[in-house]
């Protein structure tokens, strides 16, 4: 009977926690569906459409007849590769990236490295104003970096010329505008990767570095042989956030030069906006996807380099 009494009670409880599970089940759900909704109306059927829109010839005049438009299969894909301005925009963009990535993460492990060990006093006071540029406005940044790189006088050309040096036209010789926007944005963006380095640095062990100090290791060698390996996904994780944003930059040529000049700054992602703008929407969305497909490629080249092995 006592036996009996215990299976009773098991199996009561067993119905209990799994009316329980269902219950909250059925909770989770109805606090799900409000964002599902929203997600499907304004994120997923989007996407769709504009994966759609991309194999058709859809222009601005069609949007009042949209089930009108022509299937042209892959066509505005081959003449988005055809596009000699295209291709221009996408070495400008392998330019940046290849260029301004490095430069960032140098500088953003270096600031990080600076706060974690060097800096002692007023810590804090660097550490907001090392990341102040990246919550600053791209306007309030465009603007005093005109006034820093215009010619004639700028404040950069003026002091280059206290020392008898001519300082070039920063912003209007196709050869020094995009270095000049490189420069610009690894000094806006290295905040966010400084931050995240720091919290890499700060997880190291202390008790490892301790132990290769006293097998003799120099302050390099501590770095690099004890350092980066535990660094490893920190890095990871900011080399793929800071190539997906370096390769859809746009706010730095849309403000400050307007893609000039001679086009040596327009971007993959602000020549398909200027194509929307024209609206060539079929067009203007293939070219988006072979941006997606870029990313995708070099996340998992960054992913298979990085990634930790066992």
């Amino acid at each position: 009977m006592t036996a009996q009494t215990a299976q009773t009670g098991a199996a009561t409880s067993r119905r209990r926690a799994d009316s329980a599970r269902r219950r909250e089940g059925r909770a989770a759900w109805i606090l799900a569906v409000p964002f599902c909704l929203l997600f499907l109306a304004f994120t997923a059927w989007p996407v769709i459409q504009s994966l759609f829109m991309s194999f058709t010839d859809t222009k601005a005049r069609d949007l009042r007849n949209p089930f009108n438009v022509n299937v042209i299969g892959f066509d505005n894909f081959a003449k988005a590769l055809s596009d000699p301005l295209f291709r221009t925009a996408a070495g400008n963009t392998a330019y940046f990236v290849l260029v301004g990535m490095p430069l960032t993460l140098v500088v953003a492990l270096a600031a990080a490295v600076a706060l974690d060990k060097g800096i002692t006093r007023f810590r804090a006071i660097f550490r907001l104003g090392f990341y102040m540029p990246v919550i600053t406005s791209i306007v309030a940044v465009a603007v005093v970096w005109r006034f820093l790189l215009q010619n004639p006088g700028g404040l950069l050309n003026t002091v280059l010329g206290w020392v008898g040096i001519d300082g070039p036209n920063w912003l209007g010789d196709p050869h020094w505008s995009m270095p000049s926007l490189i420069l610009m944005a690894s000094w806006r963006n290295f905040g966010t990767a400084m931050i995240i380095f720091l919290a890499g640095l700060q997880a190291v062990p202390a008790e490892l570095h301790e132990a290769a100090a006293i097998d003799g290791a120099s302050a390099w060698k501590r770095f690099r042989h004890v350092t980066m390996p535990l660094l490893r996904p920190t890095l990871l994780f900011v080399m793929v956030t800071t190539a997906i944003g370096y390769l859809q930059f746009f706010e730095e040529p849309f403000v400050m030069t307007k893609g000039g000049p001679l086009n040596s700054t327009v971007s993959l992602s602000m020549y398909t906006y200027q194509q929307f703008g024209f609206g060539n929407y079929g067009l203007a969305s293939a070219m988006s996807y072979l941006i997606f497909v870029v990313i995708a490629i070099v996340t998992a080249i960054q992913f298979r380099v990085l990634r930790e092995r066992s």
